[in-house]
């Protein structure tokens, strides 16, 4: 056990690499002299990882500094053009692909909907593969170029690490999946190169790991994440900085019951959070309050329309009685089950995010605050911010990017090339 256990010089120098690459991306420009107490390795370690890293063109000169009466100090950088990043969003009502440089810059997107045909997997995965061909020509790059691709899903994701495993294995009850191993047809059918690596999470958590690395979370310990669109989801993050091991959860929020013998939610169970504050349940509920809304609206069309109702503006009608009472009930339903999260898991920041979460938030928020504070315990709610997502819509593609950016740091800036994917 000892002898396995043993770290090798290879792990060593793959780890050494790691440190400063990493403190490099979150926290650079930086010198060589400040990379050492940055990362607590010797100058000389130092020198020998950037000689490397410069050589392999992962990093690169980004200016001069003039020190206090010795030398100019050099800048050093992770070059945005050592490699490309591809996130996709499968979400509810389409499937969103970008192509990203190494600096989480946008080169190219596009995007396939899915209100026509739903969550038929075949569908779904030829969108992929037209989709990542589209991004790679509108860019003019190359497969070869790519460090990995990242995807997000709704669902629990189970990694089939077997012998003969197909990778990853999706259980997304109320999307009509039944342990889809996605990994394994996305493999089957779109054009990569074998070694470029594919990592497939729940939704909800790469938008946790996009909003704590460069979003409202960055800079807290711990912070639950929401993810609110058709559906509703969360991730919550533990020790989240950018150079050690984050444990993150993605919870099955929006299928707490917030309400005893309540609305049908679409996983088949009563009550859930999703059947109240979801955006397809909201569609359903103005509707069924008699919300002027044509028989086949989308959800994005009745969100809109429903908050126009409530909040018509200084120049508009008077705001609909109705809208607005449903608007107050799904505030409360949303400050009850944020207090669940304060209970249980004492976050220092809730963020709200999701394309839904960010349209309704401005205008909920006061009250989420003000309904959690009533639910949760006094001390914990005095100790938790509740502010909404900073990245946008887009957070969660940005965050699917973030699966492979991890993997390239963690390496130490090893191509995936040399080290493919088990």
């Amino acid at each position: 056990m000892a002898e396995s256990n043993r770290r090798t010089v290879r792990d060593l120098r793959r780890g050494n690499r790691a440190r400063v690459l990493q403190r490099l991306y979150f926290d650079g420009p930086l010198s060589r002299q400040e990379l050492g107490p940055a990362t607590a390795l010797s100058s000389g370690s130092v020198s020998n990882v950037v000689a490397e890293l410069v050589a392999e063109g992962v990093l690169e000169e980004a200016g001069v500094v003039d020190s206090d009466g010795g030398r100019p100090r050099t800048l050093l950088r992770v070059s945005p053009t050592s490699g490309l990043l591809i996130g996709i969003d499968i979400g509810e009502t389409r499937v969103r692909v970008e192509l990203f440089d190494l600096s989480l810059t946008e080169l190219a997107r596009t995007e396939r909907l899915l209100a026509q045909h739903g969550y038929d997997v075949e569908r779904i995965v030829a969108h992929v593969r037209t989709a990542i061909a589209a991004v790679l020509d509108d860019a003019g790059a190359s497969a070869e170029r790519l460090l990995g691709v990242g995807i997000g899903v709704p669902g629990i994701i189970e990694q089939d690490t077997a012998q003969g495993a197909t990778g990853a294995i999706v259980h997304g009850q109320t999307i009509g999946w039944s342990a889809v191993p996605l990994e394994k047809l996305l493999r089957d059918a779109v054009e990569l190169p074998p070694e470029v690596p594919v990592f497939i999470d729940n939704g909800a958590r790469t938008l946790g790991q996009a909003e704590m690395w460069f979003g409202g979370g960055r800079g807290s310990r711990e912070a639950a994440v929401a993810l609110i669109g058709s559906g509703v989801g969360a991730c919550v993050v533990h020790a989240a900085t950018p150079d050690e091991t984050a444990r993150s959860s993605a919870l099955e929020w929006g299928h707490t019951t917030v309400r005893i013998r309540g609305r049908r939610c679409r996983c088949g169970s009563l009550g859930c959070l999703e059947a109240y504050a979801g955006a397809e349940a909201l569609r359903e509920r103005w509707q069924e309050a008699g919300g002027p809304l044509p028989a086949d609206a989308d959800d994005e069309t009745a969100l809109a329309a429903l908050l126009a109702a409530a909040f018509p503006g200084e120049e508009g009608p008077e705001p609909d009685p109705v809208a607005l009472s449903l608007l107050d009930d799904t505030a409360e339903y949303l400050g009850a089950a944020v207090a669940d999260l304060i209970n249980l898991f004492r976050p220092e920041r809730i963020l709200i995010g999701g394309w839904a979460g960010l349209l309704i938030g401005p205008h909920l928020l006061p009250e989420v605050r003000r309904y959690a504070g009533e639910y949760a315990l006094r001390y914990a709610a005095d100790r938790t911010a509740i502010e909404l997502g900073r990245l946008g819509p887009d957070a969660v593609t940005v965050g699917a990017a973030t699966l492979p950016l991890a993997d390239f740091l963690a390496r130490g800036g090893s191509r995936p090339a040399t080290v493919r994917r088990a």
